[in-house]
């Protein structure tokens, strides 16, 4: 079957990493984009033209409810995605949608209520789970290379966007639009949390956005440092923020009671790992398998998921549990007080995953038995 698309929002995120993504499939005949909105009209027509679009849609009511798709992508601002989400799955469409999933808890709890009871797949971005570095280091910390995972540490910022004044209003942050991948990493390596606290505030109060010099909100804070608690006396902490111009660090560091994983590069764009054994007494360094995996890589996902009937790998109660814990860090960092974390979500089922790859495999042979 081909999914039929709608689309959004048609900013950048969108417009590269997406829409590369989205073409050869689109060629494949897996894929069809049948509507696009923006509420600014130069961004959607731009996306039309490039996609050879002829009809414009006009609202994102006209996209959901569009009779053709089975399909919804949401790339608009944070603030959006949840009611974009709950709108779309109630339609009865597949959706993915980037993150985070929801910018309060209750909009979180009511996109789960949704998805729940609603016919199409949900997949929520970040989509680190999928990397091939991931499942690989993934793989070694449930066969111990490393021990027990005791404690970690984890990494992600820049200067930060010069473009969408949302990023520095409330509903934005660097929580949300960075430190959401390092959670997410984290609680796959190691599980549920339990306990978060947090330092966080704005460190750089004026910014140069779209031409203009605005003001950053408290809410939207560029600096921050979390802390969680996974229980048992397993502890991480991430740096993340609007504040870091460059580093050579790994994004990810886990320390077992025998050995180290570190992953090299960022999470969401990673360069292989390394690995310390205390039985060999050396580094051992693993190149990434598929370099240039793209960080995009849920929506071929989800095309497989809905191609075949399978539960996605990706599931919206981490993307909950991600959330519930950066809005425990927002709120420790004002008061000083760690918070409770309450939600639980289920390990990735790696094993099924393998036999999605099987079949996208054959999949491309049929398309262009050169591609592998």
């Amino acid at each position: 079957m081909t999914v039929k698309l709608g689309i959004l929002g048609c900013g950048s995120v969108l417009w590269g990493p997406y829409l590369s993504l989205l073409e050869p499939l689109i060629r494949e005949g897996r894929v069809e984009i049948c509507a696009a909105y923006d509420p600014i009209p130069a961004k959607a027509e731009a996306v039309n033209k490039r996609l050879g679009l002829t009809k414009r849609a006009n609202s994102t009511e006209e996209v959901i409810d569009h009779k053709e798709l089975n399909t919804v992508g949401i790339f608009t601002s944070m603030k959006a995605h949840a009611s974009l989400t709950i709108a779309a799955l109630e339609a009865g469409k597949h959706v993915l949608v980037e993150k985070p999933m929801a910018t309060t808890l209750a909009e979180g709890q009511r996109v789960l209520e949704v998805a729940r009871k609603a016919k199409g797949k949900l997949i929520c971005a970040p989509h680190i789970l999928l990397s091939p570095t991931y499942q690989a280091m993934y793989a070694h910390i449930k066969e111990k290379s490393i021990g027990e995972v005791l404690s970690a540490r984890a990494r992600y910022g820049w200067s930060g966007p010069w473009w969408g004044k949302w990023f520095y209003e409330p509903g934005g942050g660097s929580l949300f639009d960075l430190g959401i991948y390092n959670v997410t990493s984290l609680c796959g390596f190691m599980g549920s949390a339990k306990r978060v606290t947090a330092m966080a505030g704005v460190a750089i109060p004026e910014r140069e956005v779209e031409g203009e010099t605005i003001t950053v909100n408290p809410d939207a804070e560029d600096n921050a440092h979390v802390l969680i608690d996974f229980g048992q006396n397993r502890f991480a902490v991430i740096t993340t923020g609007f504040t870091m111009q460059k580093y050579r660090s790994p994004a990810i560091e886990l320390y077992g009671s025998t050995g180290v994983l570190q992953m090299l590069g960022d999470d969401w764009a990673p360069e292989g790992y390394e690995l310390w054994r205390n039985t060999k007494g050396t580094w051992e360094f693993f190149p990434d398998t598929e370099p240039g995996w793209p960080w995009t890589a849920g929506m071929t996902h989800l095309v497989r998921c809905i191609e075949e009937d399978a539960k996605p790998l990706i599931r919206p109660e981490h993307a909950y549990h991600a959330l519930e814990i950066i809005l425990a860090a927002k709120a420790a960092a004002k008061d000083g007080q760690a918070r409770a974390i309450s939600s639980q979500f289920p390990a990735p089922d790696y094993l099924s995953l393998a036999s999605q790859d099987d079949a996208e495999k054959r999949k491309r042979r049929q398309h262009d038995p050169r591609s592998l």
